[in-house]
């Protein structure tokens, strides 16, 4: 199973949503907070390129973009073979 990144924020709704959706497929995943520290929002920003907005979701090596993203891969059943590495 590949390595799992979210950058999230305390008050987001979104990460809530994205949080519980891997939850409830049973992966684990590592949550960063960047409304605390500056350098890992600049990090989220570098890994994700023109995206400044949380959650931003890593599956391993690959930028999956935001909940919406994540959300119309589950629904089009292109997240677990993912997840599944």
């Amino acid at each position: 199973m590949p390595h799992i990144d979210i950058y999230t924020t305390p008050l987001c709704g979104y990460c809530y949503a994205a949080k519980r959706l891997l939850s409830d497929k049973g992966v684990s995943f590592s949550e960063i907070d960047v409304s605390r520290d500056p350098s890992k929002r600049a990090e989220m920003i570098q890994r994700a390129p023109g995206s400044r907005t949380v959650p931003q979701i890593f599956i391993g090596k690959i930028h999956i973009g935001g909940f919406d993203d994540m959300n119309a891969l589950d629904r089009a059943g292109k997240l677990d073979p993912l997840l599944a590495g």
